[in-house]
């Protein structure tokens, strides 16, 4: 279960409340018309599931991921926040950026009798994940034709679904109206994340259950929040999520990726729009970044999120230390009260001093939850971008990048 709280100090009129309605109408459109299709993978993507019990998942005991950006992060995501209660779910091996040294390291993990590969990559050509696939097929002499160890999950009829289907090898297809950063709940993070042995249904159940409540009209602290974040977006440029897990480190750089993807752009009327996402790890960052935000600029929109039980009952030694005694009073207490009390001393010290905030809490680490949030993230991201009216689903930007490096490495 999530549970929300905000300390905003705007309230909304009834001409807001007007304007909110019809945002949210504009959402209720996008699903119903399909031309966004993330809103239905909740549900569309269980069918996913027959066919992968088809797939004789036991014989492997590493998942290797081939892929960038929303063709990884979702599922490192995931995987990172699940593991510590799984502890029986495969490793994961990310292949995602072009360093060699880290190319080279994780090649080392790799038990090729043992391990199945995805490549992921919705166009298909994407050039990080094309040139690492290329150098596992050639350092671990990988048998392409009629393979049962290799999974391609793209786009129908894409560059990379053609050369599944001249090799015969098992293609999951990602639908063609949901966007990469958005698609971890389809193929792109179904299927690897079931074949590391987690329970996907559950996951799926999650985001389905929010989703349904979102579009009942039950969650409307979300267009509130969607609110706050635009009408003070000139002001406050900077949306920081400050985490107090370690595990939801790659969640917030999943969210870095979807916030700044989508909402950096050039509105319909031509203005650059957007908001600057951050993400900050508790208490770690209590101890850098939080001088910068109760004391520099108030540009920044805080969200917290915390975990209520972290289902570890590791507590603090009752030891007492000649020249420290001073902490021994917090002896005794378990390290799960402590980084919640963190928590909830930096968010005072953040509303005392006059900057807005919110706070996301996960009951627990769950399949349910994680599912939960994810489609939070998503469907917060739609309503900013439904307010700044820019295309969400875009990244035109991205796509110039791409066009210059191709120019640069020679590509005719």
């Amino acid at each position: 279960m999530l549970t929300f709280s905000d300390y905003f100090s705007e309230k909304t009129s009834s001409e807001n409340d007007n304007y909110l309605t019809d945002v949210f109408k504009s959402l209720k459109r996008e699903m119903a018309e399909d031309k966004v299709g993330y809103y239905n993978l909740p549900k569309n993507s269980k069918k996913i599931l027959t066919d992968l019990k088809l797939i004789d998942a036991d014989r492997f005991s590493q998942v290797v991921i081939i892929g960038i950006g929303g063709s990884s992060l979702g599922i490192k995501a995931i995987n990172s926040i699940l593991k510590p209660i799984n502890p029986d779910s495969k490793e994961m091996i990310f292949f995602e950026n072009s360093d060699p040294i880290t190319i080279s390291e994780n090649i080392s993990k790799i038990d090729k009798e043992k391990a199945c590969f995805f490549i992921i990559s919705k166009s298909g050509s994407t050039i990080e994940t094309t040139s690492i696939f290329k150098t596992l097929i050639n350092h671990f002499n990988l048998e392409l034709d009629n393979a049962k160890n290799i999974f391609a999950i793209t786009d129908k009829d894409s560059s990379l679904s053609k050369f599944a289907s001249f090799h015969n090898i098992k293609e999951f297809n990602i639908p063609l109206n949901v966007g990469g950063r958005f698609s971890v709940l389809s193929a792109v993070g179904i299927a690897p994340l079931y074949m590391a042995g987690y329970d996907v249904a559950a996951i799926l159940d999650g985001a389905d259950s929010f989703t349904d409540s979102f579009f009942r009209g039950d969650e409307n602290h979300l267009l509130k929040k969607a609110n706050y974040l635009y009408t003070n977006s000139k002001q406050k440029s900077i949306n920081v999520v400050f985490s107090y897990a370690d595990r939801l480190d790659n969640f917030t750089k999943w969210y870095v990726q979807l916030w700044g993807e989508s909402l950096g752009k050039i509105d319909k009327e031509g203005n650059r729009v957007g908001l600057t996402p951050i993400g900050l790890i508790g208490s770690v960052d209590q101890h850098s970044f939080l001088q910068l935000i109760i004391e520099g600029p108030k540009d920044k929109i805080i969200t917290f999120i915390n975990i209520n039980n972290f289902q570890n009952s590791l507590s603090i030694p009752d030891i007492s230390l000649k020249e420290i005694e001073k902490t021994d009073f917090i002896n005794k207490t378990s390290f799960n009260t402590l980084i919640n009390e963190q928590c909830k001393a930096t968010m005072q010290s953040v509303t005392e001093s006059g900057i807005g905030c919110d706070t996301i809490t996960l009951d627990k680490i769950s399949e349910h939850n994680i599912g939960a949030i994810i489609i939070y993230y998503e469907l917060l991201t739609s309503l900013v971008g439904v307010m700044f009216n820019v295309n969400t689903y875009n990244q035109p930007g991205v796509e110039l990048g791409k066009q210059i490096l191709y120019k640069n490495l020679g590509k005719k």
